[in-house]
């Protein structure tokens, strides 16, 4: 079970880099929260998650399990969906700026190339 597991993170893991790494914004925030899911997984396997045990220590419980990876995955959640939504935002935002969905911004919308290229033509004929 645990080489399933480790599988399942190093596939995660290397997809997510291969996305964090296009181009556009929609991989990137993709491959985000696959690096995400990864982490979440990582911790998960590291806590030694155990079934049917119970996370307080009671006298009459003959074991428990540790809460504490349990309460850093609730909370790597809930941190992922927030870096998840400011991403969208300001990728939806330097859409709406830029015309394109670059990561670096640098490229010109075709409404940008198409004024520079008419600013450029009457340059040449006033």
């Amino acid at each position: 079970m645990e080489w399933l597991i480790a599988a399942m993170i190093a596939v995660m893991t290397s997809s997510g880099v291969f996305l964090v790494l296009r181009a556009r914004t929609f991989p990137v925030v993709l491959g985000l929260t696959l690096l995400a899911y990864a982490v979440n997984v990582f911790l998960f396997a590291m806590g030694r998650l155990q079934i049917g045990t119970p996370p307080v220590i009671d006298k009459s419980a003959l074991a428990y399990t540790d809460p504490l990876p349990q309460a850093l995955v609730l909370t790597a959640i809930v941190i992922a969906f927030g870096m998840t939504a400011f991403l969208i935002v300001l990728a939806l935002k330097s859409r709406s700026e830029l015309g394109n969905d670059h990561v670096d911004g640098v490229h010109k919308s075709v409404d940008e190339r198409e004024a520079s290229r008419q600013q450029a033509d009457m340059g040449e004929h006033p």
